[in-house]
């Protein structure tokens, strides 16, 4: 068939003709650019187009589909969280946010595509592990002349990508440089108990603010969102001696804590004893007080009676007297002259007394008699009473 491609048979004449084949690629690509093929074997007409408008036809469709190629490689996506700035010439355009976009290809602008959500770390003092200290960095001198090692790391994004671009040869130095001078800073103006104890936080807080301000000043478009001190301490050759103070320090607390309980639980009671005394004190005041009131009332009452009757009174205070003395012993005394023939003992209560060993006053009453011959008793035992007040008076 005269339409099949020879180089698909074998053929035992030859290879293929390579003129044929580029013949027949030409008259497609003229096909293509609307030319009219020339019939094979004809010569080419005068003033037609012939091969050389062929050429030129496909030359301008290759032009064309590299344009095309290169209209298309301007086309990028800026992903969420990321900024496009678009650079004209090297000179900066404008800034793209999220999305689809377009620029004007290679090598008039170029893109780049900046990160301004990440988060970026730079350590200062270590690298990677506290253990693998950097000793030009992380240490300080205190304002009290001591040296601490002082490790930290920095976590920083961007707020302004034009700045961080055209501002910054090696952001992370710059990072690192002001950290490093803003530490300092803030560690040579503070004394070393207050830097390794509880000074911490408040030490972050100044870092940030003054590693803030320099950034600024320099136009780096960095924000730094956290200061965070990994490790503060005294230098290794002098750790122990550190840690003897620090020790010392807490010992120190202990026993103030241990003091103040002591005194917590002793001078309330202290002062509890003492509210106690004194208010038994002023209860015995008090009871001196009405007692002896009421001993000199009672005295003015006898007075006043005494003097309206003395001997009667004289009689009963010695009865009263006596009977208070006698109150309080074990001895029974009987008046044999009142001629009294019942006369009760309480043996048994006397027997008792003596086996306890106790008061006459606390167990023993006094001696009880019969009704009737009380009342006899009574004024012969004055009687005998006013006998020997006379014979003792002779």
């Amino acid at each position: 068939m005269p339409n099949e491609p020879q180089w698909g048979k074998k053929n035992n004449d030859g290879p293929p003709d390579l003129d044929e084949i580029l013949r027949k690629l030409q008259q497609k690509i003229a096909a293509l650019l609307g030319f009219r093929p020339r019939p094979p074997g004809s010569p080419p007409r005068e003033g037609g187009p012939g091969m050389g408008a062929a050429m030129g036809g496909g030359i301008a469709f290759i032009i064309l589909l590299v344009l095309g190629v290169w209209l298309a490689s301007g086309f990028y996506i800026v992903d969420e969280g990321r900024r496009g700035v678009v650079l004209r010439l090297g000179k900066w355009v404008e800034t793209t946010q999220p999305g689809p976009r377009w620029h004007i290809p290679y090598p008039f602008e170029s893109v780049e595509v900046v990160n301004v959500s990440g988060v970026r770390t730079v350590e200062v003092g270590y690298r990677g592990n506290p253990k693998n200290k950097q000793p030009q960095e992380a240490l300080m001198l205190t304002d009290d002349e001591n040296i601490v090692d002082v490790q930290f790391a920095i976590q920083y994004t961007l707020k302004d990508p034009e700045e961080y671009l055209f501002n910054n040869r090696n952001p992370d130095d710059n990072v690192l440089q002001a950290a490093e001078t803003a530490i300092r800073e803030i560690v040579g103006k503070s004394k070393m108990d207050f830097v390794l104890s509880q000074g911490r936080s408040e030490i972050a807080a100044r870092v940030k603010v003054l590693m803030q301000q320099i950034l600024d000043r320099y136009k780096t478009g960095i924000n730094v969102t956290t200061v965070n001190l990994q490790n503060v301490q005294a230098p290794e050759q002098v750790q122990e001696a550190f840690a003897d103070v620090v020790r010392a320090g807490q010992d120190l607390e202990r026993f103030r804590n241990e003091g103040q309980a002591y005194f917590n639980d002793v001078v309330p009671r202290a002062k509890g004893v003492a509210a106690r005394l004194v208010e038994e004190a002023n209860g015995y005041r008090q009871s001196v007080i009405n007692t002896a009131t009421g001993d000199a009332s009672r005295f003015r009452q006898v007075l006043t009676e005494y003097e309206k009757a003395p001997q009667v009174t004289r009689e009963r205070i010695y009865i009263e007297t006596i009977q208070g003395v006698l109150g309080s012993t074990s001895k029974i005394i009987v008046d044999q002259k009142a001629g009294n023939n019942l006369l009760y003992l309480p043996l048994d209560r006397l027997m008792q007394m003596t086996a306890q060993g106790g008061s006459a006053a606390e167990t023993v009453a006094p001696p009880e008699r019969a009704p009737a011959p009380a009342q006899a008793e009574v004024p012969s035992r004055r009687e005998g009473m006013r006998s020997r007040e006379r014979e003792g008076g002779r």
